[in-house]
């Protein structure tokens, strides 16, 4: 599911058949649920809305969907060698690493 740029995954419980769901694409936890599709997609809103509320009132930025910003740590012979990698292609670093990382992702 999808709704102002954020993400939820959603699971049935049949136990307590009721659907749940929590958003994947910020630190925050923020989780809904709903006893219909109908009722799952409007908690799913209305709890986006509620945290854009939250952090407005807060005076703070809301925490937008993952920024294109990616820290990572690796072995620095590693780092080395994919650094002159890319510089024999005629690539930045960053641009190397994503045209790799987009042959392993649809």
């Amino acid at each position: 599911m999808k709704y102002k740029g954020y993400e939820a995954i959603v699971e049935f419980d049949d136990e307590a058949e009721i659907f749940h769901g929590e958003i994947i694409n910020l630190r925050d936890v923020i989780t809904f649920q709903g006893d219909s599709v109908k009722e799952l997609k409007q908690a799913f809103h209305d709890s986006v809305d509620d945290y854009l509320e939250f952090c407005q009132e807060r005076g703070e930025e809301p925490e937008k969907p993952f920024s294109g910003k990616l820290m990572l740590r690796i072995n620095p012979e590693l780092h080395k060698t994919i650094a002159i990698k890319a510089k024999k292609e005629g690539q930045s670093l960053n641009s190397w690493i994503e045209k790799c990382l987009c042959m392993y992702v649809p």
